[in-house]
């Protein structure tokens, strides 16, 4: 069985048993061809259980969780639609109109979104991976999805490394803080909009680069002030 069959057969699988929020199969054209399912957020929960539970899939282990941050983005699509063209004048009586096949370049925006992919794996039969993907509603507020890691505990620090370094909201998670970052740390570093910081609250090192940002903040005193220099 090929990869896009059973992502196919998956799809299906959901797609019936969730047939108000059936999933979207997103292709990977890259030689490994792992292909994925966007699932929604509101039955995120829901088909995660059954990925675990259900007797054929026992997905009961999930390996990774990865954000990414998609910015507004303008794309080119083709579009193929059938034009019906008339016959020519010199055609003879009772001509049918031709149908034709054109390709258009069509462009559209997509809107900003964060996306947090899950990949799963059955230890209990060997085999795997099964992605999923989650989407925010944008960048900005609606940047809440439910928590899985009431469904697979190993969720538990990934999600809060996204949580940390994206800003996805993960409800229902057991201790949604930061994880790398300090807690009085603002933004998200990993977001592509991103700016670095020249002061990062802490004491500059010896590095030149590091004390020409902080005397921009710190300016060295005259010499002879009394005033102690930045260290």
């Amino acid at each position: 069985m090929t990869a896009m069959e059973a992502i196919e057969q998956l799809h299906a699988r959901l797609s019936a048993r969730f047939p108000d929020a059936a999933p979207t199969v997103v292709l990977n054209p890259g030689p490994a061809a792992q292909h994925s399912l966007l699932v929604p957020a509101t039955q995120a929960r829901a088909i995660a259980e059954f990925l675990r539970d259900d007797p054929e899939l026992q997905l009961d282990t999930c390996s990774n969780v990865t954000g990414i941050d998609w910015p507004e983005r303008e794309v080119t699509e083709t579009v193929r639609r059938t034009v019906t063209e008339p016959p020519a004048a010199d055609a003879p009586p009772g001509t049918a109109p031709a149908a034709k096949v054109v390709e258009e370049k069509v462009r559209r925006v997509v809107p900003g979104h964060l996306e947090v992919v899950y990949h799963l794996y059955s230890v209990a039969r060997g085999h795997g991976p099964v992605i999923l993907r989650l989407r925010t509603g944008d960048r900005g507020e609606k940047v809440a999805l439910p928590s899985l890691t009431p469904v697979w505990r190993a969720c538990e620090f990934q999600e809060r490394e996204v949580f940390d370094l994206f800003g996805v909201v993960f409800t229902g998670h057991p201790d949604l803080r930061r994880l790398l970052m300090w807690d009085e740390f603002r933004n998200h570093p990993m977001r592509k909009d991103y700016v670095e910081p020249d002061d990062y609250e802490w004491e500059p090192t010896p590095h030149d680069r590091i004390l020409a940002q902080a005397r921009r903040h710190y300016p060295v005193p005259p010499t002879g002030s009394g005033e102690p220099a930045p260290r």
